[in-house]
């Protein structure tokens, strides 16, 4: 188990999520295995750097916007502020 510091959190799920791509769909994409999105979205694997590249590139956003060393906020926690 990885210590909380080498932790990489991830906004894949939700990103999957808006777009209407399955897990299976998204790994055929990357060029993986689907149960490795699987666990990337579970936390319990952390992406190679060309692995989180792609996937940044995938959703054609900034890899910071999917992939944070601190625990993202919530969407709606901004929208109180």
């Amino acid at each position: 188990m990885a210590a909380p510091s080498d932790v990489v959190h991830n906004r894949v799920a939700m990103l999957r999520a808006e777009r209407g791509i399955s897990r299976r769909q998204l790994a055929e994409a990357l060029g993986v295995h689907y149960q490795t999105i699987g666990y990337l979205e579970r936390g319990e694997y952390s992406p190679s750097l060309h692995l989180a590249l792609s996937i940044a590139a995938y959703f054609d956003v900034p890899v910071e916007v999917v992939f944070s060393l601190k625990p993202f906020k919530r969407l709606g926690a901004m929208a109180l502020i």
